[in-house]
Formats: structure tokens, C-alpha cells, sequence
């Protein structure tokens, strides 16, 4: 963490979406280091306490004496009641949050247009721009009243460089960026931050997820290259929001892999 400052951290609360693995699991666990306090959502439930531990053991080793709270909340991306109960549902110490970083997504299957299976279509449509825009509406409500906050939401590479096979993922993707920018112009006059984070390709259940939990296939995705780690993805969330309130991180990415191994 001594690369950049987290003292404006301290006592912070994050909450973090699609938390129960991959780039939402690290961001968890570097922000509770830095002495944020931070709340885990995610809709596998039983996967969400290894990374509550895991988030109470990296703020004992970070040693700020700041933050160490951490709770879990169960939340679906695709299921209006999940959204519109998630500020009721939080614990009283996470009443107020400061940081929202929208990182539930996911990409389903390879298929070409004209082949796309229409739950793939609703699955990616609904978590990754439905569902974002929804909680994004929720906190924008919420930062406004206090005139402060920040939303952090996790786009992609594929949200600048489309490819085929991945028409529907990388469509969602680039909403996900215009309705950042939009949002941003939307609270330019407010200390409100709005920042879009831009991943390539990270090593994380994405792929797995994508082929349908066929794990052989998953492993091709990353054959013969040394992929991004969640943890470099997180370094660069966290960074952005440890800025002073007076910067605002627009745009980081697209981040692609440095080398082949």
C-alpha cells in the first residue's frame, strides 16, 4: 500500500458489487487494508464469508487502527426487490457510504449474432447495464443529499475494442462507458466523483463463467500469456479513489496485458 496515500481512507465505507471473487474480492481486501470499512455484496452469499475474513485479516495487517468493519449483504443484480431493499439492508455503521464501485458483471458464451441464446442476452443486458444504472440511481440519490461521494464502475477493454463473439458482452460494456461519461457531466458541479475503470484481460472466474463453467476452455482464454491479476485491477480502484476530493480519476484503462510468458 506505500504506493500511494490511503489516509483519506480511513473510516471510510465501500461498497463493493460482485465482491464474492475476482476483482471485486481484491478491491475488498486492499480497500479494508487501507482502513476502509467495507461492505461485501454479491449473489452467491456462501462464497462472501471467505472474503469477509479475508477483509478483516488484511485490515489487522494493515495496521492503520482505521476502519474494520466488514459485512456481507446478499444482492442480485437482475432482481429489482434485491436492488431496491439494498440500502435497507445495510448495517447501521455502513449507513452512510462513500464509495460505490460497481463491479457485478459477466460475459455468456461466444456465440455470433444471430446465434446468441436469449438468456445470455437478458443475463449480460440486465447485470451489466440494468443493474448498474440501477445502483447507480440508488447512491446518486443518496451522494446528492450529502454532496458527497464517489462511483467507481468497472467497465472493460471491451468497451472500447469490440471483437467477434462477444457482440452482446462488449455492447454492455460500452454503456457502461457512455453512461459514466454522461453521469460525470451530470455532477460536474458537485464534489460528486464519477470514474470508469478499464480492464483487459484478468485472470478471474470470467472466463469460466463465459464457457459455462467448462474449465478447459476457461484455461485456453489465458494459454501461453501472463494475464492481469484481480489485484492489479484493484490497486488501480483503489487508487482512484484515494485521490484528494478535489481530483477526479475520469478514465483508468484500458489496461491490457504487459508481456506473453
Amino acid at each position: 500500500m506505500s504506493v500511494f496515500p490511503t489516509a483519506r481512507l480511513h473510516d471510510k465505507v465501500v461498497l463493493v458489487t460482485g465482491a464474492s471473487s475476482g476483482i471485486g474480492a481484491a478491491a475488498a481486501k486492499l480497500f479494508a487494508q487501507a482502513g476502509a470499512n467495507v461492505v461485501l455484496a454479491a449473489r452467491r452469499a456462501e462464497k462472501l464469508a471467505d472474503v469477509q475474513a479475508a477483509c478483516q485479516e488484511a485490515n489487522k495487517a494493515g495496521s492503520t487502527g482505521h476502519g474494520g468493519h466488514c459485512a456481507a449483504v446478499s444482492l442480485d443484480m437482475r432482481n429489482t426487490e434485491s436492488l431496491d431493499t439494498v440500502l435497507q439492508r445495510l448495517p447501521s455503521w455502513a449507513s452512510t457510504v462513500d464509495v460505490l464501485v460497481n463491479n457485478a458483471g459477466l460475459a455468456m458464451g461466444t456465440a455470433k449474432v444471430g446465434e446468441i441464446r436469449a438468456e445470455d442476452l437478458d443475463a449480460m443486458l440486465e447485470t451489466n447495464v440494468r443493474g448498474l444504472i440501477y445502483m447507480s440511481q440508488l447512491f446518486v440519490r443518496e451522494f446528492k443529499q450529502r454532496n458527497a461521494g464517489h462511483i467507481i464502475n468497472i467497465g472493460s477493454v471491451a468497451g472500447v475494442e469490440p471483437y467477434p463473439g462477444g457482440s452482446v458482452y462488449c455492447a454492455t460494456k460500452f454503456a457502461v462507458r457512455a453512461f459514466t461519461e454522461a453521469l460525470m457531466k451530470e455532477l460536474v458541479g458537485t464534489p460528486i466523483r464519477v470514474t470508469n475503470v478499464q480492464p483487459g484481460m484478468v485472470e478471474t472466474e470470467f472466463s469460466l463463467v463465459r464457457y459455462y463453467g467448462d474449465k478447459d476452455a476457461a484455461d485456453k482464454v489465458y494459454h501461453g500469456i501472463e494475464a492481469l491479476t484481480p489485484h492489479d485491477i484493484a490497486e488501480e480502484i483503489v487508487w482512484a479513489a484515494s485521490r484528494p476530493a478535489r481530483v477526479n480519476i475520469a478514465e483508468a484503462g484500458p489496461f491490457h496485458v504487459a508481456r506473453s510468458s
